[in-house]
Formats: structure tokens, sequence, C-alpha cells
């Protein structure tokens, strides 16, 4: 058996999914694989080399990944590591990104400066993966992008590079929803060297709708023109609640159609460096009310309440409120008595001032907030980052904290008290309240996996009619990999993947 636990000399066997572009559904046949495997009594792990990605989140040891190897962790049933996503970019720019290292973030990089430090990242990564190696019986890589980006793959670590350095066969995943799928496979081995070609086993067409009978002889052509497999294809699955790794699922929100449900509705606005938007996933799945992100100005007044979130670039974020008109509508919203929440950065907007003097996100200086909390930001390092335990109005809850800086409550009462960080028991206040609750601010991120935080919030904005489920958050996310893995193994052929591995393994 290849799945034995590894020797020091025999390390573990790896499997690669790379994917022919951005959003073609990498990171979930990863989190269904991860899920199949342990579900088989398969000690798994995910692994993504290099992340880019404002979607972060904390592990136990308190250091910062991808929220999307934290997914793959909760499916395979272990806790995440840094090892997982060694090497974390998060956008503060067009060019330029936070890169944050096993954890930890080092320092701004321009994209070329960025390219400079590959081969040393590289290094990192691949130390990172051996320890992975010796710690399960297999460990599933996750590409980044297209995996045939030419211009780039002579400078690739996350890619085809890392594929062949772990000596881990290739899936390569196409998604047929967004047309061109014989040219996406076809052509992205059309793009790629022979060795590269070689170390594809085959295919994963995702997000098909319709008759899949009828796409037969699409497969046996692509099967026939490439000389590999199509271990299945997935139809397109409603209602996942599974968390997106990419913002670019909420890219261009459309305009809420409000007339035509009855629900109470609740916007999110997207912010031009929005961070952490799975935030909301949790409330996108409450019947009872209607969740949307909205980008441009609009009238507010049939929304029970108006979201900001986290933002990896809140000072450019603020001024984009300001310059947009949105800055103007959230001040009349608030004094019609609407409803306002911050979360992290958005927590920071909403006060009088956030100061940057330093230059942590640009050149130095201060940016007036939205004036609607009574507290004032200084954005320093080093950054902040728990997982955290808290209480509100007696109800106990748990989210993470990932931010730069310090906030100042300069008059007022705290909205939140954290009783632990790290699992470290702690006395500790958190966000503020204005206007009897129609304002409110925390840096607690992941508050509305906590059903009864949910619950709680809800009665604050008038809604406490509104029914949650008990099995939000965590509960929801792993019966829903259990469902994505049933979905998966229903259309996939999972035994052929097996051999695949068992082949490279025996060296055939």
């Amino acid at each position: 058996m290849i799945f034995e636990t590894p020797h020091p000399k025999s390390p573990a066997p790896c499997l690669a999914v790379l994917g022919t572009g951005s959003d073609v559904g990498k990171s979930i046949v990863v989190t269904a694989l991860c899920r199949i495997f342990a579900n088989r009594g398969i000690l798994v792990a995910p692994y993504k080399a290099q992340n880019m990605s404002n979607n972060s989140g904390v592990t136990p040891e308190g250091l910062e990944m991808g929220r999307a190897q934290i997914v793959q962790a909760e499916a395979s049933r272990i806790a995440p590591h840094v090892d997982m996503n060694p090497i974390l970019l998060k956008p503060t720019s067009d060019i330029g990104s936070q890169v944050v290292v096993l954890g930890e973030a080092v320092a701004n990089r321009t994209a070329r400066e960025y390219h400079q430090q590959k081969e040393s990242l590289f290094s990192t990564a691949c130390l990172a993966l051996n320890r992975l190696r010796e710690s399960y019986n297999l460990v599933i890589l996750e590409g980044a992008g297209s995996c045939a980006e030419v211009n780039l793959m002579p400078h690739d670590i996350v890619n085809f590079r890392m594929a062949a350095y772990a000596q881990a066969p290739v899936i390569l995943v196409g998604d047929i929803h967004r047309g061109g799928i014989f040219a996406q496979l076809i052509g992205t081995l059309a793009c790629l060297p022979p060795d590269c070609q070689d170390r594809i086993a085959g295919f994963i067409i995702n997000r098909f709708r319709g008759d899949i009978s009828l796409f037969q002889d699409g497969t046996n052509w692509i099967e026939s023109r490439s000389g590999k497999s199509v271990f299945g294809v997935l139809p397109w699955m409603n209602n996942l609640a599974v968390e997106a790794e990419d913002s670019v699922v909420i890219e261009n929100p459309k305009k809420p159609v409000l007339d035509n449900d009855s629900r109470p509705a609740i916007a999110i606005i997207r912010i031009p460096h929005i961070s952490n938007f799975t935030d909301f996933d949790p409330l996108t799945r409450i019947s009872g009310i209607s969740v949307s992100f909205i980008e441009q100005p609009r009238e507010l007044s049939h929304f029970k309440a108006v979201i900001i979130p986290g933002s990896k670039n809140t000072c450019f974020d603020l001024r984009w409120l300001h310059r947009s008109g949105w800055s103007a509508i959230l001040k009349k919203y608030v004094a019609n008595k609407g409803h306002v929440l911050g979360i992290c950065g958005g927590y920071q907007m909403l006060g009088t001032q956030v100061h940057d003097p330093d230059g942590l996100e640009g050149s130095p200086g201060s940016t007036n907030g939205l004036g609607l909390l009574p507290v004032e930001t200084v954005l320093k390092a080093p950054k902040t980052t728990t997982l955290s335990a808290f209480e509100w109005n007696g109800v106990a809850g748990k989210g993470y904290e990932i931010h730069a800086g310090q906030t100042i409550l300069l008059k007022g009462n705290s909205l939140l008290n954290i009783t632990e960080r790290n699992g470290l028991a702690c006395k500790e206040a958190d966000g503020t309240q204005a206007g009897d609750f129609s304002v409110m601010g925390t840096y607690i991120h992941g508050m509305f996996d906590t059903p009864g935080i949910t619950s709680l919030w809800l009665d604050q904005i008038g809604l406490g009619h509104v029914p949650v489920s008990v099995e939000q958050g965590p509960v929801e996310r792993d019966m829903a990999y259990n469902r994505l893995a049933e979905h998966f193994e229903t259309h996939v052929d999972v035994e052929a993947i097996f051999s695949t591995l068992n082949a490279v393994r025996s060296g055939e």
C-alpha cells in the first residue's frame, strides 16, 4: 500500500491539481479529494506553495495562511499549519503585495521585487512540503492560476516546478461553464513542454450544466486527441457551503433585485481591496434574508443593514469611499436610522481618523474616517493574528483577528469582551457601538460562524424574528464537505486516481 505511515527515507506520495485558468475549480477539487481520502482513513494534507489572496485565516499557533488551505485542512480533518501554505501574497495594489512567509508578514514587495526572491522562496516552499511528507500519508498539491502561462513558467514555484519536485502526477482541471473547454484542455497541453505534458495523468471537467450523457462525444474527442483520461465531468452543484478562495466570485456584483424579493435585505460594500469576504457566507445561507455585494453608490433605504468588510489597504479604500460618494450616502443612511457594521478594516474606516505614520499601506500620512464611531486608529507593525474567543451580551462566540495597528476608543463602551487569544485566557475589549447599536465595529472575523452571535446581531438590526440554523458555521461546512465528496465520487473515477498514485509510487 502506498499510504502506509511514511518513513523519513520514503516520503509520502503527492498528487497535484492544476488548472487551465483562475477560478476553474482547483480548490474545490482539492477539498473534495481531501475529504474522500480522509473518509478512507488516509492521513492526507493539502498544500499550496504560493497563494495570492486577501482571504486568509489564522492557525492554532497564531500564524496566518490562505483560507483555502484552512478549508482543505478542515476537509482533511486535521489542524491547519503554515507548511500547507508557506508563501501567501496579499495584494495591496495593482503591482504590489504583502509577502507572508510561514505565517508571518515579512515585507511589502512589487511584483518585480518578488520575482527576484523566487529562488529562496522556492527553497522555503520545498522544505515545507518535505515536512508535510514526513508527517502525512498523502499530500495533495494545488496549483495557481493557469499552469500554462508561458511567460511566467521560468519563475514558477507553484505549478509544474513544484509538481516535478514532488514527483506528483497532475490532474488538470478545466471549467466548461465559461466555454471553450476543448481549447482550455488541449490548448494548455499545446503550450506546455513535453516533460510537463507527460506529467499530466488526466483531466477533470468542472461546472457542467445539462445532461452529461450528451457530452460523451466530447469526452471521447478529448481522450483521443490528448491520449489522456478524462477522470470525470462534474455537474454544477448549487448551494455548496464551501468557502471560495478568490474574490473573483464577487467581482462586478450585480445590482440587487429588491422589488421582487419580500425578504429583508442586507448589503455588503465591495471595497477595492476587500479581504475575508467569506465572513459573510453564513449570512448568505439564511433563507429569511437577502444578502448582496454592492459596489456602485446607491440609495440604501431598502436595506436593513450595510456592512463594510475587511480591507488589505484601509487608507486607499477609505479614500475610495469618500471619492465615490459612499461616505455621504452612509452618513445619510445612519441619520435615517440605518444600521452599519464594520469588520476589521471596515471598523477602522468608521472611526474619526486612520493614521499610517510608517507608510505601511503607501505614503505616510493620515486619512479622515467616516466619523460614525468614536475611535481612532494607528496602523503599525507587527500584525495581530489570533484565534479569538469572545462574549457579546452574554453570548459566547469564536472568530479570528488579522490586522495591523491599534484602535483607540475615544469615548463610550466597547462592543465585545475577548476571553481568549490563541488558547490563552485574557480579559480585553474589542470594538464599539454608537447610536443605540445602529453603528457597530469589531476586529473579529468569522463572527457569523456562531449561530447565537448571528441571531444577536439580527436582533440588533430589527430582524430578531429571522430563524438561524444551529448548523451554521463549522458544522454546516463539515456537512458540505461530505456532500461535496459524495458528489465528486458519483461523477469522477476516484479509483483511477488511486491507480495513478499507485503506478507512480511503484515506478511504473
